[in-house]
């Protein structure tokens, strides 16, 4: 359901204090959808997952990230959301951290269903399909909640359509960190749209950097050991066959871009595709 401009939304007051104040109505800005909330989980008390109502005219690529914020003030806080789920999906997905002091997370964190959130109406981003060259392997990496970008691009039919293997790397520091993207490779298995194609692809390497577990540290360490090609039983990266895809903190970006240039690829963009991408989109 989406909100004209000339609606309110009733909210509470941003900063909550311990008298009882009435809710303030806050006019919708005419640039946003006003989208309810479907569905809130919430996985540690760092990361939560919450759908929304799809507006019918909204449009987007697996992969891309939109502006969106809470009707609670006057001029809204909006911060950059990677999409978790696909282009296809009647509702928008997203995943989330929880930032005590955020000047969105703060408060987002704290949604219920049946709540409003804003969202703009544009989509952009360069962990798409179209910003890399064809090719045999696609490499995933990401830490924390930078795997929402590719838990939209997991439940596309086109990524299995251009890649024979899709390899969905997620480092977290604590197991718990690592069930949403893990209940969901799971899932993709039933899909009747795309477990099929799934199966024989799609491939879930996690790893924990403080709880003990199956697989522990940095990926970027795990990549120069090349301990993450033999446990995978591939190759190390080649130019001409993998492709890859890289969404975490700045610090985590920078040494992964290093690597993947140190195997030969070339960052790409959606005006020059290329053998690897970025996102710098970053919550807060």
């Amino acid at each position: 359901m989406t909100a004209s401009s000339s609606a309110t939304v009733t909210a509470a007051p941003i900063h909550a204090t311990d008298d009882v104040s009435a809710p303030v109505a806050f006019a919708i800005p005419d640039n946003v959808f006003a989208e309810t909330v479907t569905e809130v989980r919430h996985y540690t008390d760092r990361l939560f997952r919450f759908r929304i109502t799809r507006p019918t005219s909204f449009r987007f690529r697996s992969g891309e990230f939109v502006m969106i914020g809470l009707p609670n003030a006057e001029k809204p806080v909006y911060r950059a959301y990677s999409i978790a789920s696909p282009s296809w999906d009647e509702e928008i997905e997203f995943f989330s951290i929880k930032v005590e002091n955020g000047p969105l997370t703060e408060h987002l964190q704290k949604i219920k269903r049946g709540d409003t959130v804003l969202l703009r109406k544009k989509s952009t981003g360069t962990l798409v399909l179209d910003a890399l060259l064809p090719g045999k392997r696609l490499y995933m990496l990401s830490t924390g909640t930078g795997v929402a970008p590719f838990a939209s691009l997991i439940r596309d039919p086109e990524t299995y359509e251009k890649f024979e293997e899709v390899i969905l790397i997620q480092t977290c520091r604590d197991i718990a960190e690592l069930k949403y993207i893990t209940e969901m490779v799971e899932g993709i298995k039933d899909d009747p749209l795309i477990g099929e194609f799934a199966a024989d692809s799609l491939r879930l390497y996690t790893t924990t950097t403080r709880e003990p577990f199956t697989h522990m540290g940095r990926i970027t360490d795990l990549m120069q050991s090349g301990k993450l090609f033999s446990d995978l039983g591939l190759p190390p990266l080649d130019p001409e066959t993998d492709r890859g895809m890289i969404c975490g903190s700045m610090h985590m970006i920078h040494d992964t871009k290093a690597i993947l240039e140190s195997f030969g690829l070339v960052e790409g963009a959606n005006n020059k595709p290329a053998t690897y991408v970025v996102e710098r989109a970053f919550v807060g």
